[in-house]
Parts: structure tokens; C-alpha cells; sequence
């Protein structure tokens, strides 16, 4: 990774040893051009910059010193210049293929090689990669997008430039949560969100949110990678206390001053957890909480999408959709059913595909310095592949239980208040509570959500006989699948943290106990 900083400081370098051929990774054409001019500036060297629009000039006086804008125009122009000047540099901003020992590459070759007879140098801004020959001729250089430190320069600047005109309401710590959400865009892009703020002639506090919306709907079609939106309804989850307060925890190293401290410690921040266990019992719900509790965006990974019907179009679009939730960094980044999309691994059906899929999402997980945390989920925890279960690949690995007697509670209240409006207490409370053992969240919610529907249709009123006959007349998954649910558990009693607080199974094996509920048809 090379902040600006970092990348002048090597540009410079290069320039003074009269390194013949550099390539410099960008996506950013105009701020490196900003960069090179420093660099030329303060060197006192004499740089050239070729542009498709513009032909070839002197990149301190803009001076066009040859009208041809063809890329092989400059070429032969500089060509000739070098021939009888000394020390001579030619940027080239729009590079043709040279990734492999094409004609293209040969001849930019061949200017490299009489550059360096000369002392002269060839910085080519690409996004590509170099063949290798062209690439061993010189360095390689990359300048990543602006950090949070310049991002912050950048948006200060920008609106103290407007200070004296208009109503900002902005003070340093927002500027600092401005320059936090916008870390993963171009210095461009940043200009056009802050002047689209600055175009309604008042920036106000809430104006962040603005930020973070326009950063958002920079990042939609990306292949594979979703942006969800979190509300209030999704805040509290009932039960998984000893979830929460891992996260509480962790909570408190986001900060960009805790950030900040773990990289000096050589420490990663928060990477994320593995959620597991039975179906419907909240992994996917955990996620949604996480974001919106954490105050962070939420994108939804789906390797399902990302696969591609030509070779090597699947890893492309996996090292796209994971490139790309680096850059909306600060973030939560949700995959649901991981196992599903990794679950070929073991197996050599489609050509190692899943194998190099979950080699390149591991190495991402574990060598990526960008603030994303991931929450996964599996409900097959059998056809999870081995090596997504090492120590240290996620923080934490949790298993998610059916939810206790007091878990239950705790959901069906948030339930009862979100879709009934009304409390849940009383020793009625508790006869719901007993008669609900064995449900999921989801059942739980599904079940209160049709004492809703039944209660807004008007064909009955709210009333515990209406209650009792709703929640009797659920069969829950630990009726029709108590084998599986059992077989789950003993694989999470050795392998994971109860997300509970409490031991998983704590209610008792499923295949032995039974709980007293039969189906009752309403007549």
C-alpha cells in the first residue's frame, strides 16, 4: 500500500537515478499528474506529459511542444529528443497494451532502452500489467486511492475555500468523519460530493449522511457485491448476549484513534466472525444489527454472482467485488451461507474454481488492512471447507443455539412491541414462553407477525385465546428436524463460542426430549 506521501518520496528517488522505466499504477490520472508536477518541480527536471487530447507538452508551462496526439507521435517525437538531449522524461497517461511482447511493448521497449543511454525516463500511468521484460527494465510503482489523512487535507481545503461565502456548520471532527466515509474514492470524486454540498450554498451538521449516500451510489453494479440498507427495526436482537458483548467490545477499537494505534502495533483492526448454527435463529438478523448499531455500511457478498461462465472470470470478479469493499472501507460485510458458495472445494468438478475461491478469499481475509468486518453465516457446517476454520481467519467463531426460555422472552417483546404495539410481561407471558420451546427467532417472528395480520383483518381482537391457538398451531424446525439440530450442536460444543453466553444444547437434546404440542385446526 503507498499513500501519496510514500509514493513521491519513490517517484523522487527514481527520478534522481534515472530509473529508464517506471510504471505507475493509477486509476487516478489527474492527481498523479498533480504528483509528477511536484516531483519535476522540486527536482528541476524536465517532464513531458502525453494526453489523447492535448498531444505533448512541457507539464510546468503547459506548453505543447508536439501537436501529433497520437501515443506513437510522442513516442517518435521524444525519440528524436533524446537522440541529442540528456536527462529528458515522457509521461505517457494513456498507455497501449503492453502486457505481454506485442509490438506495442516491444516499441515502448525500444524507447526505454534509448532512454537509458540517454538518462532519460519513461513513466507509463496504467492499470494493467507490464510485460515482464518492459517491467524489468525499470520499477513499479502503485498509488493507492487517497488514505483518511489526505482525504482529509483534500476536503478541508476544498471548503475553507468557501468559508467566507456561505454556511458551513462543519468543525474539525466532522471534517474528519467526512474524510473517514469517503476513503475508498478518488480525490475527483470527492471534489464532486463536497461541491454538490457546497452548490446548496449551506453545509450542515447532518450533511455527513449526504456523504455517505453519494459514496454509496458510487459503488452500485458491482458484480457479486450488494448494498443493504439497514433501518431501526433491526437494532435489538433478542437473546445472544454473549454475541453482544464481544462485539461491545470490539466496538471500542474502531475509533480512527484506536485504528491508528493497532497499525503502529502491527496489529489488524476487527476482521469479523463466523456465525453458525441452526436456521432462523438470528445469524442473518446479527449482520443487519451489526451495521446498524456500528454506524457503518452494510454490503451483502454473494459469491453466487460473482461466478463467471469463462476461465478465470470468477476469481476476476471475486478480486473486483472484495477490491471494492476495501474501498467503501469503513464497513460491515455481510455473505450469507458461505458454505454454499465455497462448498466445491473438496471436490474437482469444476476445475478448482471453489478451490482458488476460497485461497483468494482467505488471503484477503487475513492480509487486508481496510477497516471491513466480516460477518459470514453457515447453516451446513459440514460443507464448510477446513481451512475457512483456522485460528485466526475470523476473530471469533460463534455457534447460534435455539434461543433459551429467556431469549424467548426477549424476542417475542421486541416482536409484540414492533408488530402489535403492545408489552409482553405478566404470567401470561410466561405460559407463551413455555409453549414456544423449541422455536427459532424466525419462527417466533413469523408467528407474532400472523397474530398481527389476523388482528389488522378484523376477524378477531388480540386476546390470550388468540395467542394460545397461533403459537400451538406452529410446528418449529426442532420438531421436523430435531436430528439435524442435534447433529449441528454436537459439531459447535467442540468448535465454537456460544453466542448465548450459555452452553449450546442447554434446553436439552432434541432427539430425547419432546415438547407437548400438537397442531390444532381452527374450525
Amino acid at each position: 500500500m503507498s499513500g501519496i506521501n510514500e509514493t513521491r518520496e519513490l517517484l523522487t528517488r527514481y527520478a534522481i537515478a534515472r530509473i529508464p522505466f517506471v510504471a505507475l499504477h493509477t486509476i487516478e490520472r489527474a492527481r498523479s499528474l498533480e504528483l509528477l508536477k511536484s516531483v519535476s518541480t522540486n527536482l528541476d527536471l524536465h517532464f513531458l506529459v502525453h494526453t489523447l487530447s492535448k498531444g505533448t507538452y512541457d507539464i510546468e508551462t503547459d506548453q505543447i511542444v508536439n501537436e501529433d496526439k497520437s501515443v506513437y507521435g510522442a513516442v517518435d517525437y521524444v525519440s528524436e529528443e533524446m537522440k541529442h538531449r540528456q536527462n529528458l522524461t515522457l509521461v505517457l497517461t494513456e498507455v497501449p497494451d503492453i502486457s505481454s511482447d506485442n509490438d506495442n511493448a516491444k516499441q515502448i521497449l525500444d524507447l526505454v532502452t534509448l532512454a537509458n543511454e540517454s538518462g532519460g525516463m519513461i513513466i507509463a500511468l496504467t492499470t494493467n500489467s507490464i510485460w515482464s521484460q518492459l517491467q524489468r527494465s525499470g520499477m513499479v510503482v502503485t498509488l493507492d486511492l487517497p488514505d483518511e489523512s489526505e482525504m482529509y487535507d483534500i476536503i478541508s481545503q476544498y471548503i475553507n475555500d468557501y468559508r467566507n461565502e456561505i454556511t458551513i456548520e462543519w468543525d474539525d471532527d466532522d471534517v474528519h468523519e467526512a474524510a473517514a466515509s469517503l476513503v475508498g474514492v478518488t480525490k475527483i470524486e470527492t471534489e464532486n460530493v463536497i461541491a454538490s454540498l457546497i452548490a446548496k450554498k449551506e453545509i450542515k451538521k447532518d450533511d455527513i449522511n449526504e456523504v455517505r449516500k453519494s459514496k454509496d451510489r458510487l459503488f452500485t453494479n458491482i458484480s457479486g457485491l450488494e448494498k443493504i440498507q439497514v433501518d431501526d427495526s433491526v437494532r435489538d436482537v433478542g437473546g445472544l448476549s454473549g454475541l453482544q458483548d464481544w462485539l461491545d467490545a470490539k466496538q471500542k477499537l474502531l475509533t480512527p484513534a484506536k485504528h491508528a494505534e493497532l497499525r503502529q502495533r502491527g496489529l489488524r483492526p476487527p476482521r469479523g466472525i463466523l456465525l453458525v448454527g441452526v436456521p432462523g435463529c438470528g445469524k442473518s438478523l446479527s449482520a443487519k444489527s451489526i451495521a446498524y448499531n456500528w454506524k457503518l455500511p452494510l454490503y451483502r457478498l454473494d459469491f453466487a454472482t460473482v461466478q463467471g461462465s469463462y476461465v478465470g472470470q470468477t476469481e476476476q470478479q471475486l478480486r473486483d467485488a472484495l477490491n471494492t469493499a476495501d474501498q467503501v472501507a469503513p464497513c460491515v460485510l455481510w455473505i450469507d451461507e458461505i458454505e454454499k458458495g465455497l462448498s466445491g472445494a473438496s471436490s474437482s468438478n469444476d476445475g478448482g474454481v471453489s478451490t482458488r475461491m476460497v485461497g483468494q478469499f482467505l488471503f484477503w481475509l487475513q492480509e487486508s488492512q481496510k477497516q471491513v468486518f466480516v460477518v459470514a453465516t453457515a447453516n451446513d457446517v459440514s460443507k464448510l471447507p477446513s481451512e475457512l476454520l483456522r485460528r485466526g481467519r475470523f476473530d471469533e467463531l460463534f455457534f447460534v443455539d435455539l434461543p433459551t426460555a429467556e431469549e424467548r422472552r426477549d424476542i417475542i417483546a421486541i416482536y409484540m412491541k414492533k408488530y402489535l404495539k403492545v408489552s409482553f410481561d405478566g404470567p401470561f407471558a410466561d405460559k407463551v414462553v413455555e409453549m414456544s420451546a423449541g422455536f427459532t427467532g424466525a419462527d417466533l417472528e413469523s408467528t407474532v407477525r400472523d397474530l398481527a395480520y389476523t388482528t389488522l383483518s378484523g376477524d378477531s381482537s388480540l386476546d390470550e385465546d388468540l395467542i394460545t391457538k397461533t403459537f400451538q398451531n406452529v410446528v418449529p424446525l426442532s420438531q421436523t428436524s430435531p436430528e439435524k439440530i442435534d447433529q449441528i450442536r454436537e459439531w459447535g460444543k467442540s468448535r465454537a463460542v456460544p453466542a448465548s453466553g450459555k452452553p449450546i444444547g442447554a434446553e436439552g437434546n432434541l432427539t430425547q426430549t419432546s415438547v407437548n404440542r400438537t397442531r390444532k385446526v381452527l374450525l
